[in-house]
């Protein structure tokens, strides 16, 4: 196992330089620096110093419900009236023009 971790470390010298280059370099950019208002300088023309102030709240409003718009409403024609025959009745006989018409179903 020791080795095999010999080998690659052999094989990935130059890689490994590489590395460590790079991180040396990049210390001094990573450093922090001492802060420093820009006002205490002077900036906007004001005096030299710190200003104290009250921020406003900020005020947070969720936004307005919207509920989707009802459906439509479509007024069509009344539906057509079909009659169907009426029902069968008995008609007794009966004398009609000087005729006999018999009972019958109608």
């Amino acid at each position: 196992m020791v080795s095999m971790m010999l080998k690659l470390f052999q094989m990935n010298r130059r890689a490994v330089t590489l590395a460590a280059l790079g991180a040396a370099l990049a210390v001094p950019l990573m450093a922090s620096t001492p802060a420093e208002a820009w006002w205490v300088h002077g900036g906007w023309g004001w005096h030299p110093g710190v200003s104290i102030g009250i921020a406003a709240p900020v005020v947070v409003a969720p936004p307005p419900v919207v509920y989707a718009p009802p459906p439509p409403v479509v007024y069509g024609p009344p539906p057509a009236v079909v009659y169907g025959p009426p029902p069968a009745r008995w008609i007794p006989g009966h004398w009609r023009a000087g005729y006999w018409i018999p009972g019958h179903w109608a």
